[in-house]
């Protein structure tokens, strides 16, 4: 079941390239510390720079290191159609559990368009999906109606919300169904979504927290609100300052000092800021985060 606290993971560089060590050490981290799903190759994990062969070789390593232990959700996200059922078959070889498909960014395209474009992708691959609506970085919104009929795709299973519109959950429920996977893209809103009807969140904070990331999810699941929300208190700064400066830099940062891996990221992201570096200290250390 894909539901609760699933990481977007980043992507580990050391000297230019994929650190598939500490990329393996930290999948196993972020399993043992309590995530329940795993999402590679997605924003946070600076697909968009990743060439093609560490695109796939960041999903087998994923696919490998968690050994059936968490749902793998894999990123195949592009605004080239063709392209993006390319990986999602090559995601489906790698043996990944399911793919994360984004709208189709910058090209604008109409409604029926990025209907087509799922519709594609259900018709390359076996494995589920799970749509991606994102109109902050995708410019376009796919709209309740359009979900509705992408829903109806065969395989499609749910959506990672990350227009921040809480009425969204309700929306969808009405044209997608009960059964309709609805996982917040947003750390900051993922309280209010489990609360109108969600079952879980894509998350960048458990990047860096995972344990507190997973239990305020499983307190959520549990219906026990009171608390979700100390926990949403302690952890609300890292949900925010982890984007002072563009993702994932600041998150690498913090995993640098837990000494997961390097904080190097690739252009046109760079290593964020001192003041930035104070305030993810600053937030960890409200968060419960030894470092």
């Amino acid at each position: 079941m894909i539901t609760g606290s699933l990481t977007a993971l980043v992507t580990p560089f050391k000297d230019g390239r994929l650190d598939a060590k500490a990329y393996e050490d930290f999948i196993d981290w972020q399993i043992r510390e309590g995530s329940n799903g795993l999402v590679p190759c997605g924003t946070t994990g600076e697909t968009s720079t990743l060439a093609t062969g560490e695109h796939i070789e960041a999903i087998e390593i994923c696919v490998k290191t968690s050994a059936g232990r968490v749902p793998v959700i894999a990123g195949v996200g592009s605004n080239n159609t063709a392209s993006a059922a390319y990986m999602a078959r090559e995601a489906q070889k790698a043996g990944a559990d399911a793919v994360l498909a984004v709208a189709p960014y910058y090209n604008k395209p109409s409604q029926e368009g990025m209907y087509q474009h799922f519709r594609v992708i259900s018709q390359t691959i076996d494995i589920k999906i799970v749509i991606y609506n994102i109109p902050g970085r995708s410019v376009v919104d796919i709209d309740v109606e359009t979900m509705g009929r992408i829903a109806a795709l065969p395989n499609v299973i749910g959506v990672k919300d990350a227009t921040s519109d809480i009425s969204r959950v309700t929306e969808y429920k009405s044209v997608c169904g009960e059964d309709f996977i609805q996982l917040s893209g947003d750390d900051p809103t993922a309280l209010a979504h489990w609360a109108h009807g969600g079952i879980g969140c894509i998350s960048v904070a458990s990047n860096v927290a995972p344990a507190q990331c997973a239990a305020f999810h499983k307190a959520c699941a549990e219906g026990d609100f009171a608390k979700a929300r100390g926990l949403h208190e302690r952890l609300d700064g890292l949900f925010k300052d982890l984007f002072l400066c563009a993702s994932p830099a600041p998150a690498k940062y913090a995993l640098s000092l837990l000494g997961r891996m390097n904080e190097d990221v690739r252009l046109p992201i760079i290593p964020c800021k001192d003041s930035t570096k104070m305030a993810v200290q600053a937030a960890m250390r409200k968060a419960g985060v030894e470092f």
